[in-house]
């Protein structure tokens, strides 16, 4: 699979400090995948009690364009 980035996503990622390849790691073996809008899908997986989202879109089948990646609580989105 192949991850690109928009340049939005570059900047905000150098910008809350979040690695490419927590990234892609969240993307390609998520805690789970959720939709979200405009056919977008929002990968989640936690690190260090934090849950990492990533907003993407998937380009074909082998290609994933990420959004923007933010950290958050985990019990505002993991349901138990």
């Amino acid at each position: 699979m192949k991850v690109e980035y928009i340049p939005y996503a570059e900047e905000t990622l150098l910008d809350r400090g979040i690695s490419k390849k927590k990234v892609e790691l969240s993307i390609l073996k998520p805690l789970e995948v959720v939709d979200g809008k405009s056919g977008r899908k929002i990968a989640h997986k936690i690190f260090e009690g934090k849950l990492l989202r990533v907003v993407f879109e998937i380009e074909d089948e082998k290609t994933y364009k990420v959004v923007t990646a933010y950290y958050t609580k985990p019990e505002r989105y993991i349901r138990k």
